[in-house]
């Protein structure tokens, strides 16, 4: 069970991981709830999860830039 949770994180851009360690709340909950709102808004927040995804790469993409010493300017 715990690979295919490792698996998911990883494959799933880890939006709710990276919510859950800034918030000091578990990520099985944020899932949860994610789902539940999902559920009741017709699948509106996935645009919402979808954004942030983006936003977490860009910002990962960034930060390797900054610390690659060999890329030039």
């Amino acid at each position: 069970m715990q690979k295919i949770r490792e698996f998911l994180e990883l494959q799933a851009f880890g939006v709710c991981t990276s919510i859950g360690e800034r918030l000091g709340i578990a990520t099985t909950r944020i899932r949860t709830w994610f789902i539940y709102i999902s559920f009741l808004t017709l699948g509106s927040p996935v645009i919402i999860y979808m954004i942030l995804a983006f936003w977490k790469n860009i910002k990962n993409y960034i930060l390797a830039a900054r610390r690659n010493p060999l890329k030039e300017f």
